[in-house]
């Protein structure tokens, strides 16, 4: 068997039909999985061969273009150049040449058809894939009470058609490439060619081509820590949302989004902090109500991260309080250190909260019942408690679930039981060195050369503005300066 080899020294494709037969039989194992077939035509007295994977790959496609290709039989005479001849009378929309062995096996795999004729040492590819997946319906994580339902589902290709439908711009760009030595995943840049920063753009497709591992069967998240190399850092570096619209205006903004087949999500990138206390809600309501809105997130977000610290600094030393509200603190005394009760009830949400992701739907509600009555309940009765213990979780874990971003939402709770111990061991200037380090760390973060605490650190008035009163979208007119877009401003000029 000759191979012949290309410039980069890969196997070309073989002129002989039954020397690629027989290097799919070994490289591939046609023959063995039952779901890698080839069918075979004889079309103007020559070999032509099917390669296609049953599952990934639309049927009534394969059928119409065999019908039409067995037509030639009937109405072409013998010709020295068949290629061309099929590749007029395929189908379909989407054709490409490949020239070698390799890609080839990655087009067949990928679930599009590659057409092989004897004497021809080339293939065709036609994109028939019939990938299986759900139909688009809104996240579960992201529901609005106004808004489209649509949302991103496991195909990269429905996600990325969702985006186009929200922005017909003929410079709306995607870059789609493979990632994985062996699951070949489909990974996919959006940008819009004349907004987004050209380094940034850059920059991410450098990194992704950079990936060397055997697959990314986590999809996006193995994708963002190949690009971040976050380490144990715990606050998310990249948004993701499963929101169509969301993604659409991100990119307006001049954000680069990732798309990667397989998940339902995609990454925004860059993103600062204040990135993952954004919500569609405040969008789809006036600009007072979206306001409002927002600050009531805010409120939560802060519940999550300092009320119970703050509160058993209280406990600790109640001089701090003044008289007016100095019922603060437990009424009750227990054998139980109020440290320990906080760490218990504390990650004992978190059980819950780990148990509602399992536990299917119809017995979630049981669960609840179990989780409010006979725990929450009986544990004060029995002293293992006091009320305002459970009080003061309660409303830190409302906080935390009141945070849009849940990467962000576990981050900070992370950062409340480190503050926990900080004032358990030093009281007050445990607190305070505390909220220090953790604003420090963050100001140090940066997430694609992207200040993670922008615009509060570095200071900027106007973006900081538009941060704590949502704008009108008429008068939204320049974009966020952190991406460094090319064009700045959203309204053309008049």
């Amino acid at each position: 068997m000759t191979r012949n080899k290309t410039k980069d020294d890969k196997t070309r494709i073989f002129e002989s039909v039954h020397e690629i037969e027989k290097y799919m039989k070994n490289r591939v194992g046609l023959g063995e999985s039952f779901d890698l077939g080839v069918r075979k035509l004889t079309i103007l007295r020559k070999d032509v061969h099917f390669y296609y994977i049953n599952g990934l790959t639309d049927t009534s496609y394969i059928i119409a273009i065999i019908e039409g290709l067995v037509g030639i039989n009937d109405s072409e005479k013998l010709s020295s150049n068949l290629f061309k001849i099929i590749e007029n009378r395929l189908r379909h929309q989407s054709i490409e040449h490949i020239k070698t062995m390799d890609e080839l096996v990655d087009q067949v795999l990928s679930g599009l058809i590659v057409v092989v004729g004897e004497g021809e040492g080339e293939g065709l590819v036609i994109d028939v894939r019939s990938y299986p997946g759900r139909t688009p319906e809104e996240p579960d994580t992201e529901k609005v009470v106004r808004g489209s339902r649509d949302g991103y589902v496991e195909n990269i290709i429905v996600n990325t058609a969702l985006t186009r439908r929200r922005i017909r711009d003929e410079r709306l760009r995607f870059e789609i490439m493979r990632v994985g030595e062996r699951s070949k995943t489909d990974v996919a840049i959006g940008f819009i060619k004349d907004v987004a920063n050209k380094d940034l753009v850059d920059l991410i497709r450098k990194e992704i081509k950079a990936i060397e591992i055997d697959g990314i069967t986590m999809a996006d998240k193995t994708v963002e820590e190949f690009l971040l190399k976050q380490g144990y850092n715990p606050f998310p570096l990249v948004r993701y949302t499963e929101r169509a619209d969301v993604a659409a205006a991100h990119l307006l903004e001049g954000h680069v989004i990732i798309f990667v087949d397989t998940s339902p999500s995609v990454i925004i990138t860059p993103t600062t902090y204040f990135h993952h206390l954004q919500h569609a809600e405040e969008y789809r309501q006036s600009p007072a109500v979206g306001t409002f809105v927002r600050w009531i997130r805010f409120l939560g977000l802060l519940a999550s991260i300092v009320l119970l610290p703050l509160w058993f600094l209280f406990v600790l030393e109640p001089s701090l309080l003044p008289e007016r509200i100095a019922f603060v603190g437990p009424n009750e005394e227990t054998n139980v250190p109020v440290i320990v009760q906080l760490f218990l009830a504390d990650v004992g949400i978190e059980f819950l909260r780990i148990a509602a992701i399992h536990t299917p739907t119809p017995l979630s509600t049981a669960m609840g019942l179990i989780a409010a009555v006979l725990i929450g309940q009986i544990a004060i009765d029995v002293g293992l408690f006091v009320p305002e213990v459970i009080l003061y979780v309660a409303l830190a874990a409302i906080g935390t679930f009141a945070t849009p971003s849940y990467e962000l939402s576990i981050a900070n709770k992370i950062v409340r039981l480190g503050l926990l111990i900080a004032v358990a061991i030093f009281h007050t200037p445990g607190l305070v060195v505390g909220l220090t380090l953790t604003i420090l760390l963050l100001a140090s973060i940066k997430s694609l050369n992207t200040p993670y605490l922008w615009p509060f650190i570095p200071f900027s008035p106007v973006a900081l503005t538009q941060i704590l009163i949502r704008r009108s979208m008429p008068g939204s007119k320049i974009r966020p300066s952190i991406v460094q877009t090319k064009n700045r401003y959203k309204q053309p000029a008049k």
